[in-house]
């Protein structure tokens, strides 16, 4: 589709700096909107990322200004930029999402005993429950998968900068909130709605600014 936004001798760096930003953005959610109370009291454990405890939303908001940094600092289209991490976004989310399922953690609410799939988690206590990691790892990764290959591959998303982040941003605010729905919920935001669902409509929101950003362009469709 036309040269890439990053040159392969920049890809290294690049790779490290979103690295960096989602365990920063991810661990700075976590305390700040998950489990304030506890770090303010036992400060030092912030910094055991060993125990766990991560927000995707963080993750994401931490590439993001990873991207915006790297990009300003070496002269490249961050819209671009943010395609291309977010174009293979779902494929972490997939192996994230399986490794809860397999760590026993972020399993979902008590579910029906009739229901086929209803399980019984090692530290979820005795009632079965939803295997939300499972529902998350199906939505999020496969799903979203489908959606950027297809986006890209068919429609040629990559030509208006910006489009597939945008997407990417709403399909998971979308898909998280329903997601949510069987989830056991890490905190609560206001009566009902859980942190996680208000974060995801923010990123619905954030999606559709971006998506609009993208229309605004002219599109820059590279010539062989």
């Amino acid at each position: 589709g036309g040269p890439s936004p990053i040159a392969p001798v920049e890809f290294d760096d690049f790779i490290l700096w979103v690295t960096l930003g989602i365990i920063l953005g991810g661990r700075t959610f976590y305390v700040l909107f998950y489990n304030l109370s506890y770090f303010t009291a036992h400060p030092v454990e912030i910094f055991e990322l060993w125990k766990g405890g991560m927000s995707f939303h963080g993750g994401f908001v931490g590439c993001v200004v990873a991207v915006l940094l790297f990009g300003w600092k070496n002269k490249l289209p961050v819209l671009s930029l943010g395609d291309v991490t977010c174009a293979v976004g779902p494929i972490g989310l997939f192996l994230g999402r399986i490794a809860n399922f397999i760590n026993s953690e972020l399993w979902g609410r008590p579910a029906d005993p009739n229901l086929p799939w209803a399980m019984i988690f090692p530290n979820g206590g005795p009632l079965p429950r939803h295997p939300s990691q499972l529902y998350e790892f199906a939505l999020e990764g496969v799903v979203m998968l489908i959606i950027m290959q297809v986006g890209i591959r068919k429609f040629r998303w990559q030509d208006k900068p910006g489009l597939t982040s945008g997407v990417f941003l709403i399909g998971y605010g979308v898909l998280r909130i329903v997601s949510e729905l069987f989830r056991e919920p890490d905190a609560p935001f206001l009566g009902p709605i859980t942190m996680g669902e208000m974060l995801s409509f923010i990123f619905v929101l954030g999606g559709a600014f971006v998506v609009w950003l993208a229309y605004r362009q002219q599109p820059k469709r590279a010539t062989a």
